[in-house]
């Protein structure tokens, strides 16, 4: 076999066959993404390969950022204002001795996918990649909204605060036909969840006017929220996304939750754990309420350590790669906690964590809240630090072991890029060798016409059903 060629990561003739004659040929959803929709509906040529897949000011990706920094790259160099072919070649460099990195697999395989371009992505080979690539920057075909139709893209779910006039998701509805697929806003409340984070009080101002309902406790902060959602639903809305760094479940009173929102208005850094957690569970149960009435899918991405590095952080701000997986002991049992105490309140659930030791737990407890639909809960795809070979493989069996992988609605992009589309077909390949295994010992019957649906369900078709987009 060689490097990427049209059966690498397909082990075994099940797999190869299940992945050409099944999972190659399905569309994509990208139900969670950070795509700038704006940078969709402007639709510019990137003047060059650095600004489209590194950096582009401050917003690039970040998975690749931290590789650099491993490999001793200046931060001029990485999201600097360095020269941008030398930011090729130190990317060229870091790629070099990044064997066994998923990176390394990605990076060749968008040049192949979407630049056609074969060579390895080494450092003697920059010249001509850069000068084959920028040429085709600056074609039709390489605008932002072409890369995504030609990707075989149906949905694009980009990630928007409550408060987002979500004017550009405006623009792009009305270009949807022509554009051959949908942008679609997903809810991300963090800033109303983060209650001891960032300026609590001056963000609930700019919810309160964005959504007509003057907060003063939590029961009008439920109601511009609310509006929110009726919002959000009027532009084809249907998933929030909530990220649980750390989460503990407490309970407390309506009037104990309005006393911490006043509290906090004035001096959110000195609330007590006590008060952080019952003011979250508060929320999150009333989010779960409101997930449910608009028929909503409700994800929870936790258990990260943001911001490890405290001074690069703060001189470079959030989501420049200085996160971590999160080591919260229990927290798996503490979302369970939550689940069971809004048991009437539950939507479609997707759990998350990026410590895949969390993965068994979550899949066992998710199975005591099944029911009203297919695969009420799921288990969420290998994400961010998880998305290699090995932890795909993992959270499919978990997923398989544990409830009934079927039913799964598949992979996302979690990503900043336009050229992240291939990472749909690296999950697809790995899925189709770990059915392909199972079928070569023996444990699953070798029917391709049987195991071909369910490789098309998870790749696109149960997507589609589940969130409705098409509805």
């Amino acid at each position: 076999m060689s490097f990427l060629d049209k059966d690498f990561l397909l082990t075994n003739e099940p797999a190869k066959k299940l992945f050409h004659e099944h999972a190659e040929k399905m569309p994509i959803i990208d139900y969670h993404c950070h795509l700038d929709p704006k940078d969709i509906y402007e639709n510019k040529n990137y003047p060059n390969l650095t600004r489209i897949w590194l950096n582009d000011g401050i917003f690039g990706d970040h998975y690749k950022w931290r590789l650099e920094r491993a490999n001793g790259v200046p931060e001029d160099l990485i999201t600097g204002d360095g020269d941008e072919y030398q930011k090729l070649v130190e990317w060229a460099k870091t790629i070099e001795k990044a064997i066994g990195n998923p990176l390394y697999e990605w990076t060749n395989l968008e040049l192949k996918r979407f630049f056609k371009i074969d060579k390895p992505f080494t450092v003697a080979n920059v010249p001509e990649i850069w000068e084959k690539a920028n040429q085709l920057l600056q074609t039709e075909d390489f605008k932002p909204r072409n890369l995504i139709k030609n990707a075989n893209v149906k949905v694009v779910c980009t990630t928007d605060d409550p408060a987002s006039d979500l004017h550009y998701h405006k623009l792009l509805a009305a270009q949807e036909q022509q554009n051959g697929f949908k942008v679609l806003p997903a809810m991300r409340p963090d800033n109303a969840i983060r209650i001891n984070q960032g300026d609590y009080g001056e963000y609930l101002k700019q919810l309160s006017k964005v959504s007509g309902v003057e907060i003063h406790d939590f029961a009008s902060l439920v109601a511009a929220l609310e509006q929110r959602f009726e919002y959000f639903t009027s532009m084809g809305g249907h998933l929030s996304d909530h990220g649980l760094n750390t989460y503990h479940f407490e309970k407390l009173s309506t009037a104990q939750v309005d006393q911490i929102i006043a509290k906090a208005q004035v001096d959110n850094q000195h609330l007590s754990a006590k008060e952080v957690n019952g003011y979250q569970t508060m929320l999150l149960e009333a989010l779960m309420g409101l997930n449910k009435k608009y028929n909503w899918t409700m994800q929870y991405h936790i258990n990260v350590l943001r911001n490890a590095n405290p001074r690069m952080s703060a001189k470079l701000g959030p989501d420049t790669g200085f996160d971590s997986m999160g080591s919260q002991s229990g927290i798996a049992g503490e979302m369970m906690k939550l689940l069971g105490d809004a048991e009437d309140k539950l939507p479609k659930t997707m759990l998350y964590s990026t410590n895949p030791n969390d993965w068994l737990e979550l899949a066992t407890g998710m199975q005591s809240f099944q029911g009203e639909g297919v695969q009420k809960l799921q288990l969420g795809c290998a994400w961010w630090f998880n998305d290699t070979r090995e932890g795909i493989h993992k959270q499919l069996t978990v997923m398989a072991q544990q409830s009934l992988l079927a039913n799964f609605v598949g992979m996302l992009t979690d990503s900043r890029s336009f050229l992240s589309y291939p990472r749909h077909e690296y999950f697809r390949r790995v899925l189709c060798d770990l059915i392909g295994e199972w079928v070569e010992r023996g444990q699953v019957v070798e029917d391709y016409e049987y195991l071909g649906k369910i490789v098309e369900d998870i790749s696109y078709n149960n997507a589609y059903h589940y969130f409705g987009f098409f509805d």
